[in-house]
């Protein structure tokens, strides 16, 4: 099986788990064989290089460093979760400071090392304000750069299949717009079981409006969920998720599951959010959203939170103010 292409793709933060099996599953997918490991922590990634060359993938080529320059020199893709973990009892906001400023030195060697970079896909937490961070500190176009904001969508269409009791597949229509956050917006009036819309169920029987919301929250609190269950945070799907985000933009399958993105038009401004996107081989675009008038009040809630965050990486001086944003990336 031939690969999808031969261009160099760099994972960072590869010593970790996410990082790790976003290796493997790159090399699973057959996206390239120039696959480069890159972390601070040289056992781990020493350990997660030997595990990689142990699969005896055919025809990798994988390579592995501890020096930033040599990662991201030449890089045509990066994918990057080299931030700290979130652990039980925190939320994704208590990581905002100092994964902020792990992301201000990412966007800065995107920036020295490799500014001709095709694509970057950030999913350390919290993940809209990294990724505003590495966008804006690495010059880089709006389109360029993607954050994970998938897993809310898919742990609402997985607790609804359940619910339901269907094939996860037969719910369609699950989207959560808005932050990666505890303040994102879920939007349940496009939702499908099994091809009849939600909306026939809710307030019935079937689902009253309490179980619903019990629903909602579970949604929210899907990631700490999983800190619970597994003493540690989510690993499998959101490395999964970014290497098809990434495989997207290498010019595989279109990645249709909503991606953080940078907003700058209607009445959302300089912000990265989750948005009705698309990501191939151009970059990612995005649509307006449309809903119901509670979700759409939900996603302005969930848009002044954001603000809220970015205006005090201003304050901490990890970031410009927005007048000044054009200084740093043209761009912008």
């Amino acid at each position: 099986m031939k690969f999808l292409t031969d261009e160099k793709l760099t994972i960072v933060g590869a010593a970790g788990m996410i990082g790790s099996n976003m290796a493997q599953t790159a090399l699973l997918l057959r996206l390239t064989p120039n696959l480069c490991l890159y972390d601070v922590y040289e056992p781990g990634l020493k350990g997660v290089a030997a595990e990689i060359n142990h699969c005896a993938f055919k025809g990798a080529k994988v390579t592995y460093t501890t020096d930033p320059a040599v990662a991201f020199k030449n890089a045509n893709y990066i994918i990057s979760s080299g931030g700290a973990p979130r652990k039980e009892g925190m939320t994704r906001e208590d990581l905002l400071k100092g994964n902020c400023q792990i992301a201000e030195d990412f966007g800065k060697n995107v920036k020295k090392y490799c500014p001709k970079v095709k694509h970057v896909v950030v999913i350390f937490n919290p993940a809209d304000l990294t990724g505003l961070v590495v966008l804006l500190h690495s010059g880089l176009k709006p389109e360029q750069v993607t954050t994970l904001a998938a897993l809310d969508s898919t742990r609402f269409q997985t607790a609804l299949a359940e619910e339901f009791k269907v094939e996860q597949s037969k719910v369609t229509g699950c989207y959560t717009y808005g932050g990666h956050g505890e303040q994102m917006a879920v939007f349940a009036s496009k939702v499908k079981i099994d091809g009849t819309p939600l909306t026939k169920y809710l307030g019935t029987k079937k689902l009253p409006v309490a179980r619903f919301e019990e629903i909602k929250q579970n949604v929210i609190q899907g990631g700490a969920a999983i800190i619970k269950l597994r003493g540690r945070s989510s690993f499998q799907s959101p490395a999964v998720n970014a290497v098809e985000m990434i495989a997207a933009a290498m010019g595989g399958e279109k990645y249709t599951w909503p991606a953080g993105t940078y907003v700058n038009e209607g009445k959302y401004h300089n912000v990265m959010m989750a948005m009705p996107t698309t990501i191939d081989e151009t970059g990612v675009h995005f649509k307006k959203v449309t809903g119901m008038k509670d979700e759409l009040a939900a996603l302005d809630k969930s848009y002044e939170h954001l603000c809220t965050m970015r205006d005090e990486l201003v304050t901490l001086g990890i970031m410009p103010p927005v007048a000044e944003w054009k200084k740093a990336n043209p761009n912008l």
